[in-house]
């Protein structure tokens, strides 16, 4: 068996499995489109901390319950009569052949027609390609900030806001001007804080770290990786701290701020020494 029969019979017994649980389980039977949306947002989220920690077994066993999640939603909306799985795969490569007509596709697996590009494209280029196809799929109603889901976490809506919004060409001319608006908006804040207006400060807050992630994605960093390290940072850094005053017979509560600074040093040196 190659490995594209291997992958299609694995698929499919997936589908097999799952049809047998919707028929035979008592939770199965009962979810809904609805009462599966929260598992499925704890299981994307269990996913990106198995990416993040880089712990390979654990991001196999997480993408298939991600996968998992796909198939099931397939089947109720065939048992709706509305899509199935093949309505899904098929659609899904409709648009990625639609989105990318820098590569011929005519003639691929039954496409009858594409529009190739004749010159070489790098991945930023393609990002733009990809964002002015997108708008050529859109009804007059849609925007370009309307495929932007409501629900995502700020920091990572901001990012995708001022992607959608360079990929149209609405950006900084050269990225070290961003710093000029950090700057300003950092000092805007500082004003409101020293005036102790909170509304006004709240949002001069928001506005200064919608410049940050502006200057993170202009320079090619990722906000919400780049924040969870350093969250992750801290509490390694933390618990040690704790651990240590732990082990002299201390409470933090009962420690100053320059003892706890101390312990706090010497986290950061076994991180060196680690390193």
């Amino acid at each position: 068996m190659d490995g594209r029969e291997r992958k299609l019979e694995a698929f499919s017994r997936l589908l097999d499995v799952q049809e047998r649980l919707r028929k035979e389980c008592p939770w199965d039977r009962k979810q809904t489109f609805e009462s599966l949306r929260p598992h499925t947002i704890e299981e994307v989220y269990e996913l990106a901390d198995a990416l993040m920690n880089k712990e390979w077994h654990e991001v196999r066993k997480e993408l298939g319950d991600v996968m998992e999640h796909v198939v099931f939603y397939a089947l109720l909306g065939e048992e709706a009569g509305v899509f199935d799985m093949a309505d899904v795969c098929n659609k899904e490569a409709d648009k990625l052949m639609f989105r990318h007509p820098f590569i011929d596709w005519t003639g691929w697996k039954g496409n009858p027609k594409a529009e190739a590009c004749d010159k070489p494209m790098d991945a930023d280029a393609v990002e733009v390609t990809w964002e002015q196809v997108k708008q050529k799929e859109k009804d007059g109603n849609k925007t370009v900030l309307s495929g932007v889901p409501a629900s995502l976490p700020a920091l990572i809506k901001a990012y995708r806001i001022q992607d959608k919004a360079r990929n149209v060409g609405f950006d900084w001319e050269e990225r070290t001007q961003v710093w000029d608006k950090v700057r300003e908006e950092l000092g805007e804040l500082e004003v409101e804080l020293e005036k102790g207006d909170a509304e006004s400060a709240q949002k001069e807050l928001g506005d200064f770290l919608f410049s940050v992630v502006n200057a993170a994605r202009l320079y090619h960093i990722n906000p919400d990786t780049a924040l969870e390290l350093t969250n992750r940072k801290f509490m390694s850094r933390f618990s040690y701290v704790e651990k240590r005053a732990k082990d002299m017979g201390k409470s933090l509560k009962e420690m100053t701020l320059g003892e706890m600074d101390e312990l706090w040093n010497e986290a950061k040196m076994l991180e060196r020494t680690k390193a």
